[in-house]
């Protein structure tokens, strides 16, 4: 099992973040799509670092067309010598519609066949054969010598896919190198929904099982060195979590569980402006079932014992002002389990 960190510096700083989390003994890093462009960080990021994994978790797909995607991918698994991984997810309709601009519909086959769409398009710039896409959301089929890049030793990235619903899961077992899971999930949830999903897709793209697929994500990690920083964790940890909790769309990971009737509430204190009410209603018995909680040793046993078995890279979620320090020592304890 590899582990990964999160990169969530300001773009202006991204080589120094990057160099550290190379120097702290992580094996990956990852860039959201948040407040800064993914892809221009992970440029900066492959320049800093010589052996780190590198990759979008995520970029958001459909505020993107799959010509576009296909390039800023293929162009930065040449840059990084191969490192770079492209993560992608859906984002929901509101932010789609509100905030890009862009169409919004049946999101599950409209991923499927983006995916197919960027294969399809490295394939013609690999092989020189025509491009002739032709689908329901996107349709390919122009593409002159002057447009298509030289094809690199590297070859096109790794795509890994987000998800929750079973839907999205299929499709990336059918279509992808890979899945993250979502920090709101547990052990359970991942067992008795993810997995299932994933081997049917796996069937439907004729992959058989999962021997070479990645199963990757973030993992809420709660952990201080004392009673108070590790009740700043827990506070910030419980926060994020009624956060993820309030989403409609996230509600069958509560629902497997029995606690299906908090997602209205959390959503009700959400839309009233009540942020800060929202983790007083997270329990302990439902951080510990998203969370691994204590210090150093034990939180890096803890998330070796839940992951190892099932995960190929882990990445450790921390919503919480740390020490960067605590961090290699949590990685070693991971190691040493």
């Amino acid at each position: 099992m590899l582990v990964d960190s999160t990169l969530t510096k300001a773009i202006t700083d991204t080589k120094q973040a990057a160099r550290a989390i190379e120097a702290a003994g992580f094996d990956g890093l990852w860039v959201g799509e948040t407040k800064h462009e993914p892809f221009l960080q992970l440029l900066q990021a492959a320049e800093a670092t010589e052996r780190l994994t590198i990759g979008t978790a995520i970029a958001i797909a459909f505020a993107r067309s799959p010509m576009t995607l296909a390039n800023a991918a293929y162009d930065l698994a040449q840059y990084s010598g191969g490192r770079f991984v492209l993560g992608l997810g859906s984002q929901i309709k509101p932010h789609i519609e509100r905030r890009f601009s862009m169409p919004w519909s049946h999101p599950a086959a409209r991923m499927r066949e983006l995916v197919l769409a960027m294969r399809a398009i490295w394939t013609s710039w690999e092989t020189s054969d025509r491009l002739d896409f032709r689908g329901d959301f996107y349709t390919h089929t122009l593409m002159t010598p002057f447009f298509a890049p030289e094809p690199h030793p590297f070859g096109p990235p790794p795509v890994y896919l987000a998800g929750v619903g079973e839907r999205m899961t299929e499709v990336a077992g059918e279509v992808c190198d890979g899945f993250f899971f979502h920090p709101f999930t547990t052990e359970r949830y991942l067992a008795e929904i993810t997995l299932p999903a994933l081997l049917r897709g796996r069937a439907a793209g004729d992959h058989g099982d999962l021997d070479g697929f990645a199963l990757a994500g973030p993992t809420f990690a709660c952990v201080g060195r004392n009673e108070e920083e590790l009740a700043a964790a827990i506070k910030g940890t419980k926060d994020q979590i009624a956060f993820y909790a309030s989403t409609p769309a996230y509600r069958p990971v509560l629902e497997l569980h029995g606690w299906g009737d908090l997602q209205p509430e959390l959503t009700r204190l959400s839309k009233e402006g009540r942020w800060s009410d929202m983790g007083d209603a997270i329990d302990d018995e439902l951080l510990h079932a998203f969370a691994v909680v204590g210090d150093p040793a034990t939180v890096g046993a803890g998330l070796r014992r839940r992951w190892g078995p099932v995960a190929t890279r882990i990445t450790i979620y921390a919503t919480y002002p740390s020490d960067p320090a605590m961090w290699p020592e949590v990685v070693d304890a991971i190691r040493s389990s």
